[in-house]
């Protein structure tokens, strides 16, 4: 199972963990797998590419991410992000939380 977290303060987003695996099919085969790991790239990437936000990765290992917004995020930022939870959320819908949950905390 995928579990990712967000982390939010006053209503900002200040980072993300993702950590496991779907298990949803065979490794190189796993569509849950593959289209969590494509909307996590895909967001952080847009936030660093397409914002002034920074985005600081503190791990990436073998399917695990983890990254810290250090300032917050901007409102443009806040979106790509609100982005990534409503594609999470979808694949929650369609395939389970057997293979995929989301957790957003304050901290």
């Amino acid at each position: 199972m995928i579990k990712v977290t967000v982390f939010k303060k006053e209503n900002t987003y200040m980072g993300l963990k993702s950590i496991g695996h779907a298990g949803y099919a065979d490794h190189g085969q796993d569509i849950v797998c593959a289209a969590v790991s494509v909307l996590m790239i895909n967001t952080l990437n847009s936030i660093e590419n397409l914002t002034d936000d920074s985005v600081i990765a503190k791990n990436a290992s073998d399917g695990d991410l983890e990254c810290d917004f250090p300032k917050g995020l901007s409102k443009e930022g806040d979106l790509l992000m609100n982005s990534l939870l409503l594609g999470l959320k979808e694949i929650i819908k369609e395939y389970g939380e057997t293979y995929l949950t989301l957790s957003v905390k304050e901290v």
